[in-house]
């Protein structure tokens, strides 16, 4: 029998990476911790122990695939224990085992896959795909019991890109790293669980790169830096609001955060409702008031999402104004809110507008100025930071769906300019509308005080 070596040493990261056990796992954070080296060399491990199984390997394009993960394979893996198709992009193992690279670059591609039986999913640079396109590959886990394996999805990712609201709600924010989550299933009658887990790594995991290419992450500007030599996820590439901070040492100050500590809205100040209507996606509705500095401040919000990260809860318009109704009855005292939503609410093309449908329940809107790129404007003006560290809004620490959503919100690769609307972007937009009904003049912002309820 011939000794047969393989190209590659994981490096400590890696090991844990290939040794976890866990139903779904995302590895990565930094950049240079090897993770397609890592996806590939797993999935041919995997393949070569269960023979006659399948992975697939995904990444956003082909040409993505050729520069990385196909590439990976060849280097890595000796050419006489597999024969690869060039037109399919299969690598066919000795034992009968397959890798196939694979790419789902819009929504609609991913239905390419809908008879498909993956027994091992892999998906490199997971932020570059929707909730949706993973959800659905997801569904496309399965094995016949003569097979005798349990079907694993593993991924790899930096922060940033349009998936990373949702990847980071799922893997990063409701657990600690390296620590296996347990998530509890409960639909149609049928229970179940599914254990998570997010391996981090850093350059300094990786021990074959060169100080030069530390130095080079470590010269990045500050945003890129932050994601690709540290992996920090609450500051990426491309992210929209950089000025966004969360300190919660300045929540009873208000200082240099944009989150406070929640406190008694006096009755005399200006209130509004802003909304944001969704149906299979979320709808917004945010409750504010404006301080005698004019700063707006969001205390109170109600997400339309079912906890499942940009999943509606496919409430009609008129369950929704039911519910406003009844939060206002009982928490506003009879004060008058002033409602401003997006004008499509008024579109009556179909039958009644969902603008009428919630009069009947006496919820009342003013349509809001749906002008993207200067509401974008108004929301960086009022996010923006005086020398005495005070901004132009504010939200309560239980406002907790635009503390999670509104700093992960990336640009448009197209539109470079704009918010990336596959992104969550649902309360940034009734939060638009509110900007601009209380738009803020170019030029200098005026030096604020920090309302405090104690003066």
């Amino acid at each position: 029998m011939r000794k047969i070596t393989l190209n590659y040493c994981p490096t400590i990261r890696q090991r844990v990476f290939h040794e976890s056990e866990e139903d779904e796992v995302l590895y990565g954070g930094a950049a240079g911790g090897g993770k397609s080296c890592a996806v590939v060399m797993d999935a041919f491990f995997r393949c070569v122990k269960h023979p006659k199984t399948v992975a697939y390997l995904f990444r956003r394009t082909y040409r993505e695939l050729e520069d990385t993960l196909i590439s990976e394979a060849f280097r890595r893996i000796p050419g006489e224990l597999y024969t690869y198709n060039t037109a399919a992009h299969e690598m066919r193992l000795i034992n009968g085992s397959i890798l196939r690279f694979r790419h789902c670059q819009s929504e609609s591609d991913r239905f390419q896959y809908q008879g498909a039986e993956i027994h091992w999913l892999y998906i490199d640079e997971l932020t570059h795909f929707t909730l949706e396109i993973y959800d659905f590959l997801r569904s496309r886990l399965r094995a016949s019991e003569e097979l005798h394996i349990h079907p694993v999805i593993r991924c790899t990712s930096n922060p940033g890109g349009v998936g990373h609201g949702w990847v980071k709600a799922r893997f990063i924010d409701p657990f600690p790293p390296d620590v296996t989550y347990t998530e509890h299933i409960l639909a149609e009658g049928i229970s179940g669980e599914r254990t998570l887990k997010y391996i981090p790594a850093k350059v300094e995991d990786n021990p074959h790169l060169s100080a030069s290419y530390r130095l080079e992450l470590a010269g990045k500007p500050e945003a890129l830096r932050n994601a690709l030599l540290y992996g920090r996820w609450d500051a990426f590439e491309g992210q929209v609001f950089t000025e966004w901070r969360n300190d919660p040492e300045g929540y009873e100050t208000g200082k240099n955060t944009h989150v406070i500590a929640p406190f008694l809205i006096p009755l005399h100040w200006k209130r509004y409702r802003s909304f944001d209507f969704g149906y299979s996606k979320p709808f917004s509705v945010g409750w504010w008031a404006v301080d005698p500095m004019g700063t707006l401040i969001r205390y109170r919000e109600w997400y339309g999402c079912t906890g499942t990260p940009n999943v509606g809860l496919k409430l009609t318009p008129t369950d929704i104004a039911k519910e406003i109704a009844r939060i206002e009855k009982a928490q506003e005292n009879g004060i008058h809110i002033t409602g401003i939503a997006d004008p499509s609410i008024w579109d009556a093309s179909r039958g009644e507008s969902i603008a009428e449908q919630m009069q009947k329940e006496g919820v009342y809107f003013l349509p809001g100025d749906n002008t993207r790129l200067a509401g974008l404007m108004q929301v960086h003006r009022r996010l923006h930071f005086d020398e005495n560290g005070c901004s132009g809004i504010k939200v309560f620490s239980t406002c907790r769906d635009s503390i999670r959503t509104l700093p992960s919100l990336c640009y448009d690769p197209v539109r470079c300019e704009d918010v990336d609307t596959a992104a969550e972007d649902h309360i940034y937009d009734e939060w638009r509308y509110l900007c601009m009904a209380n738009p803020l003049p170019n030029g200098e912002q005026k030096i604020r005080k920090v309302y405090s309820p104690l003066d």
